[in-house]
C-alpha cells in the first residue's frame, strides 16, 4: 500500500505522522461516491481511513486492494480524536500488514481477514 485516504468526514492534516503518505477523499472530486472513494484507492493503491460502514462492509466481501480502516466511535472533540489515533496508530500499520480491515474502537482493535 502507498498511502492512506481519509473520508471526506475526517480531518486530513493530522498531529502525528503514519509512515504513508495521507491524502484526503478532496483528491477524488468534489464529494465524491463511495463507489469513487473505492475506485480511486484501489487504483492508487491507498488504504481507505472512514466513519463510513459501507467501506468496512464492501471490504469483507471484496479483496484488496483497497484495505480499509473503519473508525467505530462516536463523534469526538478534535483533541481527543488526534489524541486516540496518535495513540493507537502504530497498532493500526502493524494490523494492516496481515489483515484487509482494521476497526478502531474508543477502547480496543480489531483486525479482520
Amino acid at each position: 500500500m502507498k498511502g492512506f485516504l481519509f473520508d471526506e468526514n475526517l480531518p486530513s492534516r493530522l498531529r502525528f505522522s503514519p509512515k504513508l503518505p495521507v491524502v484526503s477523499s478532496s483528491m477524488v472530486g468534489r464529494s465524491p461516491s463511495d463507489s469513487q472513494v473505492w475506485e480511486y484507492a484501489r487504483k492508487h493503491r491507498l488504504i481507505i481511513v472512514s466513519k463510513d460502514a459501507d467501506f468496512s462492509d464492501r471490504i469483507i466481501i471484496s479483496s484488496p486492494p483497497p484495505k480499509v480502516v473503519h473508525l467505530r466511535f462516536g463523534n469526538l472533540r478534535k483533541d481527543e480524536f488526534h489524541d486516540l489515533l496518535a495513540r493507537v496508530w502504530p497498532q493500526i500499520e502493524t494490523l494492516l500488514k496481515s489483515h484487509k480491515l482494521v476497526n478502531v474502537y474508543w477502547d480496543r482493535l480489531e483486525g479482520v481477514g
